[in-house]
């Protein structure tokens, strides 16, 4: 028997063939993280291309490992299994190494969402001016809202360190507690509209040509590419806008007290104003 026929060797990855099948089943299952029982029923509905066949043992490779993690992922953002077969019969060229790329970079993108933090509860108060004996209220407000969990006695877990830190911080320049949740559901709110802007005008003039245009192979780097920079350039934006625009509310607002203070309108001409 050949060394073509053979079989793999004990622990050989699919990148030792150079694209060869040399994977048996047990292999293929164990590379990819899957049972082998369900990587049978995977091949049975047709969601990866039949092995190569040395007598009747099954030879997989890169392509058989990448389709296989491609669906995976499929599966654990939540497609079901019917829906990710529909997608495969309509697109039997997907791509795989690519689009297991795209998801790479959807689970991770430049900006995404920090890690959770621990921090002691005394120290969140003092940031936050605030006298934690006197005022316990302050802690569970904001494990109701959910940007904080009790993970110690004495310990938190911040949900989103940034934004309880600026939440803090608020406070200790003199806002109120739920003035400043409230400020910051609003502002949530609002960016979400932003957001969901954004994203839909990306995948109407971006997203949707590429895809027509059936997902050239050549253009996946600049969409890759294109993808993660998206985050990046509209936060620029958004807090360029943000910045100027806090700007003039705060030079209108600041123009209206000091005219309550003199007794002059904002927009009142030198004459108008009375004398020293």
């Amino acid at each position: 028997m050949s060394s073509a026929q053979s079989g793999p060797r004990s622990g050989s990855s699919p990148a030792a063939g150079e694209g060869a099948e040399r994977l048996t089943i047990d292999q293929l299952a164990a590379e990819v993280g899957m049972t082998v029982r369900n990587v049978r029923a995977y091949a049975s509905r047709g969601l990866m291309p039949a092995p190569r066949l040395v007598g009747r043992t099954g030879y997989y490779g890169p392509a058989h490992v990448n389709r296989l993690r491609l669906v995976r992922d499929l599966l654990e953002r939540g497609y079901t299994l019917t829906a990710v077969e529909q997608a495969m019969e309509r697109n039997p060229q997907l791509p795989e190494t690519p689009l297991l790329d795209l998801m790479a970079t959807l689970t991770n993108p430049i900006g995404a969402p920090e890690p959770p933090e621990d921090v002691e509860e005394t120290l969140l108060s003092h940031l936050a001016g605030v006298d934690h004996d006197h005022d316990p209220d302050f802690v569970q407000s904001l494990i109701d809202t959910g940007l904080l969990e009790r993970v110690g006695p004495t310990t938190l877990r911040m949900h989103r360190p940034a934004l309880v830190r600026a939440g803090a911080q608020a406070m200790a320049l003199g806002l109120e507690r739920d003035s400043v949740l409230e400020l910051w559901a609003s502002i949530s709110e609002r960016l979400r509209g932003v957001a969901e802007a954004v994203v839909t005008t990306y995948r109407e003039e971006v997203w949707h040509p590429f895809a027509e245009a059936g997902l050239p192979e050549d253009q996946w780097p600049t969409m890759l590419s294109s993808i993660e920079s998206i985050l990046p350039v509209v936060s620029q934006a958004v807090l360029a806008v943000f910045r100027d625009e806090l700007h003039a509310v705060i030079e209108e607002a600041m123009g209206e007290e000091l005219a309550a203070l003199t007794g002059t309108p904002p927009d009142a001409t030198p004459e108008d104003r009375p004398e020293a």
